[in-house]
C-alpha cells in the first residue's frame, strides 16, 4: 500500500468518526430537548410532574334529568340542567332545577336558578359561590326570593358524586342542601343510577311551605341506555316524603306528604 492510499484511508476514517460524533451529538440534543419539553429534562427534579396545558377554556351543557313523572295524583315535567365554562381550575357555572304540573293539578316550582364561580382546590373537588333565584307559582299567588350560596361539589371515595350547599335568602333564612348520585356500569351502554337528596332548614318560611328542621327525602333509581356518550334515555322510579314541620305545612294545605312516580326521560349533554 502506497503512502497516498494509506493517507486516503486515514482521512476517510477520520471523516467517518467525525460524522458519527456529529450525528450522536445531534441525536443527544434532540432527545434532550424532547425530554425537557416533556418535563423530564436533565435539569428537572425527579418529583416534578409533567407539564399540563391547563390554560384552555372549554365548556359543557348537560341535562342531567329531563323527564316526565307519572304519579298517583298528578303528573309533572322535571328538569335538572347544569352548564359551565372555563379551565381546569377556574370556571363559571349555571344550574337550574324545577318542575311543572301538567296533569292532575296546576302550579310548579323553580327550585333553584343559580349562577356562580367555582375553583378546583383538589383533584376531585370544587369550591363554589354564587347567587340564586327561587320561585313558586299556582295555585294561589306567585312567590319568589333571591339567595346566595356557598358549597362544594365533587367525587367522594367509592365514586359517589356529591353536591353540598349552604343557602342564605334575602330575608335572612338559611338552609343546607345535600345531593348524591352513584352509577353502576352494568355494560358499556347500560347504566343504573341511584340518586338521593335532602335539605335542612334553619328557619321556617311558611309562604314557601318550608318548616324548620329536616324537610324531607327524595330517592330515585334510573336505568339508562347510552346510544352515544352524549345521549342516554332512561326509565325509573322516584319516591319522596316530607318530614316534621314541612309535612305539617303541606298537610295543612290539603296535600299529600308522600308520593311515588314512574319516570321516563333523557340524559343529554353537549
Amino acid at each position: 500500500m502506497n503512502r497516498v492510499t494509506e493517507g486516503a484511508i486515514i482521512l476517510n476514517t477520520k471523516a467517518v468518526r467525525a460524522a458519527t460524533r456529529l450525528g450522536s451529538g445531534i441525536m443527544l440534543i434532540t432527545l434532550s430537548a424532547a425530554a425537557t419539553a416533556a418535563g423530564t429534562g436533565p435539569n428537572a427534579e425527579p418529583d416534578w410532574p409533567l407539564p399540563v396545558h391547563d390554560d384552555t377554556a372549554y365548556g359543557q351543557v348537560m341535562f342531567e334529568r329531563l323527564e316526565y313523572q307519572a304519579g298517583d295524583d298528578e303528573d309533572v315535567v322535571l328538569w335538572d340542567l347544569q352548564a359551565w365554562y372555563g379551565g381546569d381550575l377556574h370556571r363559571v357555572w349555571l344550574e337550574t332545577e324545577g318542575e311543572d304540573v301538567v296533569d292532575g293539578g296546576e302550579g310548579g316550582e323553580l327550585e333553584n336558578l343559580d349562577i356562580g364561580y367555582s375553583y378546583r382546590f383538589d383533584r376531585f373537588w370544587d369550591a363554589r359561590v354564587g347567587v340564586g333565584h327561587q320561585q313558586t307559582w299556582g295555585p294561589g299567588p306567585d312567590r319568589e326570593r333571591a339567595s346566595v350560596l356557598i358549597g362544594v361539589q365533587g367525587l367522594a371515595p367509592f365514586w359517589f358524586e356529591m353536591d353540598a350547599n349552604l343557602r342564605f335568602t334575602e330575608d335572612g333564612d338559611a338552609s343546607a342542601e345535600l345531593e348524591g348520585e352513584y352509577d353502576w356500569r352494568l355494560t358499556q351502554r347500560w347504566m343504573l343510577q341511584a340518586r338521593g337528596e335532602t335539605s335542612y332548614a334553619f328557619d321556617e318560611v311558611e309562604e314557601f311551605g318550608v318548616g324548620e328542621g329536616v324537610r324531607g327525602l327524595t330517592l330515585g333509581l334510573r336505568l339508562r341506555y347510552h346510544f352515544t356518550r352524549e345521549f342516554a334515555p332512561y326509565i325509573g322510579v322516584s319516591w319522596k316524603d316530607r318530614f316534621g314541620d314541612t309535612a305539617d305545612l303541606i298537610e295543612a294545605d290539603g296535600e299529600d306528604t308522600e308520593a311515588t312516580s314512574v319516570v321516563a326521560g333523557v340524559r343529554w349533554w353537549f
